[in-house]
């Protein structure tokens, strides 16, 4: 028999019901499910923290619009039988009066599981708990990397099955039947259950989608970083591309590249604001090579890593900088968006797109030789030296002998010995169809972390695994039903764009995907918002792939135009490999 003495019987009515009276924890350890309720986990009662935050305001973020909230924070651990590994998770329970019957899980950034504050106030604001989870890697504040390796040599592999799927899985299941318990809903009353997250937050929730598409009805997924074989080792590939060609640009260099660039195929969608929305276009239409012999200019300034992307960098001091652009300057950008081919021509894996920053490819400056020199990415050079040669190290000191084909060699390994955990590109999402869920996915056009293309071929992987022998259109139209792909013009990665500060963003998803869910709400385009610049506040439209964005009569008039030629070039043949890369 449950334990759990139901809320209703405690007040008369939920709603009725103060957030200061419930938010205990005697209140908390009554509302969790039993034990067992997962085969083989454990609750420790003792663990149970409770406390209420009143009037907690946010505002200023990318991924939901401003608000204050009230909300019980609440944290407890659990353990699996066999294991003394515990699992903290974290809840933010919304006033009684503001539950709206809704559960969101919720993911990390980079080697993060979770992102906790950061994520879980755009759940509540909605009247949403929002869950998140430790992974069992011994607090909120240690990381994947941080217990991946026992020691050189000896991989954890429970830590990279949570980190795969396991945990955000548990941490759902177990916080939907507490959420039940806590309001005292009904079994006969729903409780719709989503998941918001982007790049490795992404990738998590493809993990849901694809391994437990029973537990979800909506799925909101931003720039994954799936395809992790293969996305992690990329990191590397704009070193290899400098130190196969012998040139490493000054960052200015690039950064001229990259803003030429910008001005150039700005207009091709139909309108000059700064943004390229038609990445696709500036491919087709534009020659990088215009660009050599103009002037550059950067001032002495500090620069930082990416927030929430795999392609960190450490805070550094840059100074002045000047010139024209190089024919070798040239030549390296071309390469890197080319992507990677091994010697015999065949493609292993895509770039980014045109206008996207190089940051991958930034160097180093030797005040004693007075020349730049190589700095190698430490998102990729950690992927490889921890997650495939198994050393305890953050980075590789040298790329000496590496070449395209170590790279691909280097992925192949990769995809291969996280198949079944990491690599998260599993196409066939019938389960998941069949359970009546929803996905809104988004990925930035001009991304400089994850390709955007990558977002692109997972979706027709999808389309052709679940309507093999369907025209493109039909099978389209089938997918459209379920899942819709939203490529956000001039965003970066799961943020705004400095260099295209007019571009907008999807702000409202969750809103957004509880209307398709709850009322039948088709999001035929995806909302979005300017959140910087001139245009601060604006609201644009976004267009569903494979629709792509023009702008008609001066550009006051939004089209989402079918533009084979613009498709195409989003298609990808990866020959490199034997077996199919989804």
């Amino acid at each position: 028999m449950n334990k759990f003495v139901p809320l209703l019987a405690l007040a008369g009515s939920a709603y009725a019901t103060s957030l200061s009276s419930v938010c205990t924890s005697s209140r908390i350890r009554d509302a969790l499910p039993e034990d067992g309720y997962i085969l083989g986990v454990t609750f420790d009662q003792d663990s149970v923290t409770a406390n209420a935050v009143y009037n907690s305001s946010h505002s200023g973020e990318t991924f939901f619009p401003d608000a204050t909230i009230d909300f019980c924070n609440v944290t407890f651990s659990y353990t699996h039988t066999g294991s003394d590994q515990s699992v903290i998770v974290g809840y933010y329970m919304p006033s009684p009066e503001k539950f709206q019957n809704r559960f969101l899980a919720t993911g990390g950034g980079a080697y993060a599981i979770q992102s906790g504050s950061s994520s879980a106030p755009g759940g509540v604001m909605y009247g949403a708990v929002s869950g998140f989870t430790d992974g069992g890697f011994g607090s909120m504040d240690n990381d994947f990397d941080d217990v991946f390796l026992l020691s050189n040599g000896t991989i954890n592999w429970p830590s990279v099955y949570m980190f795969g799927y396991e945990a955000i899985k548990e941490m759902t299941i177990i916080g939907k039947q507490f959420t039940k318990n806590f309001y005292s809903v009904s079994n006969s009353s729903k409780v719709y259950s989503y998941y918001q997250g982007c790049s490795e937050g992404g990738r998590e929730g493809w993990s849901q989608g694809q391994r437990a598409g029973e537990e979800y009805d909506g799925l909101i997924i931003g720039a994954p970083a799936i395809r992790y074989g293969q996305q992690q080792a990329n990191h590397l590939y704009s070193n290899i591309v400098e130190k196969t060609l012998d040139y490493y640009p000054p960052p200015c260099e690039l950064e001229k590249i990259v803003n030429e660039t910008i001005a150039a195929c700005d207009p091709l969608d139909g309108r000059k604001d700064g943004v390229v929305s038609r990445s696709d276009l500036c491919q087709l239409n534009f020659n990088m090579t215009s660009i050599i012999g103009k002037s550059y200019y950067c001032a002495a300034s500090s620069s930082s890593s990416l927030g929430l992307g795999f392609g960190k960098r450490d805070s550094s001091t840059e100074s002045a900088q000047n010139g024209t652009v190089s024919s070798q300057g040239v030549a390296v950008a071309q390469k890197i968006i080319d992507g990677l081919y091994d010697s015999k021509g065949r493609r292993a894996y895509i770039s980014y797109q045109m206008g996207a920053s190089f940051d991958d490819a930034a160097t180093s400056y030797d005040s004693t030789t007075g020349e730049w020199g190589l700095d190698i990415a430490g998102a990729g050079g950690e992927w490889v030296a921890r997650f495939l040669e198994l050393y305890d190290e953050d980075n590789l000191s040298s790329l000496e002998g590496v070449t395209y084909d170590t790279l691909v060699g280097w992925m192949k390994q990769g995809m291969t010995r996280y198949m079944d955990s990491l690599q998260t590109t599993i196409p066939d999402l019938t389960e998941f169809q069949e359970n009546g869920g929803k996905i809104i996915h988004f990925h930035g056009e001009q991304d400089e972390s994850i390709p955007t293309g990558s977002s692109v071929h997972y979706y027709n992987s999808v389309r052709q695994t679940m309507y093999p022998g369907k025209s493109y259109n039909t099978s389209t139209k089938d997918l459209q039903e379920w899942y819709r792909l939203f490529l956000v013009p001039g965003a970066a990665h799961c943020a705004t764009n400095t260099a295209q500060p007019n571009g907008p963003f999807p702000q409202t998803n969750f809103e957004v995907m509880s209307r398709w869910v709850e009322k039948g709400i088709v999001p035929h385009t995806l909302n979005a918002t300017i959140l910087q610049g001139e245009y601060l506040g604006d609201n644009e439209q976004l267009c569903a792939w494979p629709l792509r964005p023009y702008w008609t009569h001066n550009g006051k008039n939004l089209t989402c135009q079918y533009d084979q030629a613009s498709i195409d070039t989003f298609d990808y043949n990866f020959d490199a490999y034997k077996l199919p890369l989804y």
